[in-house]
Order: structure tokens, then sequence, then C-alpha cells
């Protein structure tokens, strides 16, 4: 006798690109797959989480690549930007033109699966916050994998927030991030109010990988569906965990006790993005504790968004008027 199935069998189909979006959006999907419609992220494969040797390798062809893309918007960008570092820390200072008010600042955390995005992208991506918010924009430029696995890269976040809290008031602090930047933005909060520190004004968490257990309904659901985060992270997480307990709350945020207090948090996500079941747990997790949240779905997006069409921008209106809300300015300049 056949065992019977424990969940619901799906024939093997074709999802079509949806009519229920923009053009554009509906452009950026097409590009991302190839003529048999598999995703080309599907194509390729990343090195076990022991192969080191084979991770210095793969990081290094796709930070070119991260680069290469980056660098098309570097020529638009309005901001200043310097470096500093502290400690261990290393940190992206964007300050846009006519600086309505000095007395506030955004922290940004780029993406790249734990393991990319670091220098040229981690700086191109504080000036992009700082033109599209009108205000000063430190990016984390946190150490990654496979030299500097966790603790290292959450590490260097509450380095450059205990030094964000001797220039800024606490309420005066926004922190965002992205994808895997996300993570470390929750974790970042968390750490702070377990060792006492003052929290920031709010929190922004875009397409968020909250979940390195990789436990949430979409991460089989959307598995192929989201043309740009196609397959499991699974062997980028246990690089960056090194060994630690992927359920623990500063590597897996979703996991927080949040009825020990936190932060107004902003969440977006995507009905095919990869991470959807990250954003839709933790909007219910900070509701159950009674945290303020916003959570904005957007239809058929990816992880990561459409790459500039409409609804991007939209989301970026979103997210600007939560952070100005959050940060008490008005009628600040920004750019779409």
């Amino acid at each position: 006798m056949n065992s019977p199935v424990d969940g619901v069998r799906v024939p093997a189909r074709v999802i079509p690109f949806p009519e229920s979006v923009s053009a554009e959006a509906q452009a950026a999907l097409r590009r991302l797959v190839n003529a048999d419609g598999v995703p080309f992220n599907a194509l390729h494969t990343t090195p076990l989480p022991d192969d080191i040797d084979g991770w210095t390798r793969f990081k290094a062809a796709a930070d070119a690549q991260y680069r290469a893309a980056m660098a098309q918007y570097a020529g638009q960008l309005r901001s200043s930007v310097q470096t500093l570092t502290l400690g261990n820390a290393t940190a992206h200072v964007a300050t846009p033109p006519g600086l309505v008010t000095d007395d506030v600042v955004y922290v940004d955390l780029h993406g790249g699966g734990l393991v990319l995005g670091e220098g040229d992208v981690c700086r191109i991506g504080a000036q992009m916050q700082a033109d599209q918010l009108g205000v000063r924009c430190w990016g984390i430029d946190y150490r990654m994998p496979p030299a500097h696995p966790y603790p290292a890269g959450l590490d260097d976040c509450l380095t450059v927030y205990r030094h964000l809290l001797r220039e800024y008031s606490p309420e005066k602090i926004v922190i965002g991030g992205r994808s895997a930047g996300a993570n470390l933005a929750a974790a970042m909060v968390l750490r702070a109010r377990d060792e006492d520190l003052p929290l920031p004004g709010a929190l922004v968490l875009l397409s968020p990988e909250l979940d390195l257990t990789e436990s949430g309904d979409s991460f089989e659901l959307n598995q192929r569906v989201d043309v740009l985060l196609p397959r499991s992270l699974m062997s980028n997480n246990l690089l960056y965990a090194a060994g630690a307990d992927l359920s623990d709350p500063y590597l897996s945020p979703l996991f927080g006790d949040f009825s020990k207090g936190f932060v107004p948090t902003f969440i977006q996500s995507g009905t095919r993005d990869l991470f959807l079941s990250n954003a839709v747990r933790m909007h219910r997790a900070l509701r159950r504790a009674r945290v303020p949240c916003e959570l904005h779905i957007f239809e058929a997006m990816p992880h990561g968004g459409f790459m500039g069409a409409p609804e991007d921008r939209e989301l970026r209106a979103e997210v600007t008027r939560f952070v100005h809300e959050h940060l008490s300015i008005a009628d600040v300049v920004h750019a779409d």
C-alpha cells in the first residue's frame, strides 16, 4: 500500500508572466529567463559550504559582475561620499546636495546573499539611498565570508551603530537593509536591545532574508517562480553561520522575541519573491508583539524588484514616506 502524499501534487506547467503588472515589470521578468523559460540564475550552482577555495573563486567572479551592474548608476548619483574606518568596520558616508537637516541619518545594509556586495557596490548603494531620501546615509561595508563568517558582519554593524549613537539621538536613526542586509538590520536591532543600547527610530526590511533555516512556505512555492532568486541559499547560509545554529535570532531574526522590545518596521516583498514567507511571518510576529509594522506585498514582484518599473518607483516612494515620518522631517527633495 502506498503512503499518502504529504502535500499537494502539482502537475508540470508553465507559470505565465502576468498581465496584472506594468509592461516594464513584465519585460523585466522576461529578461531573466531563457528561451525554455528557465531562470538564468537557476543555471548556476554555488560551492558547498566547506569548499572555501571554491567560494573564494565564486565570490571574486560574482562580485565583479555585481560591481559592473551597479556601476551603471554611478554617473547618475548626486551625493558625495567618504569612506571611514572604525576599528574593523568600514562605512561609506553619503551626503546629498542641499542637505535639509543634519541631525538625522539612515543606515543602509546591502544585499548579496551574506557573501557579496562589498566595496563599490556598498558605496554606490549608500549614495543611491542618500539621493532617494535626501538625508545622510551610512552604508556599512560589513565583513563577509569566506574570510569573515558570522559574527564578524554583525559585529561591524554594532560598531558603527555605537559610533552613530554618539553623534545622533537614537530616534533620529533609521536602519534599513535589502535581502541579506535586512537580515543584519533586524539582527542589529535585536542585539542592540539585548546589549541595552538605545534603539533606533525605525527599521526598513526589503525582500528580507530573515530565516536562514528556510522553513517558510514560499521556499517551496516560489522556487524557480522567483526569476532572480530561483533556488535555496542554504549553502550561503551555512558558510555564513560557520557552525552556529541557524535558528539563533541573531542569524534568523524571524525567531526573535519581539515582546522584549522592538521598533516600528516597514516590510516589503512580492508574490513571486522566494523570501515572501519571511516577510509575511515577520509581520505577524511583530503584530502579535504589538510592534507597529507595515507590510507591502507587490503583485508578481520577484526578489529585489523589477529593476526600474513603475512598481519600483512606488515602493521607493513608500519607503521615503515611512523614513521621513519616523525621522520627523518633511519637504525633503529626493530623487525618484
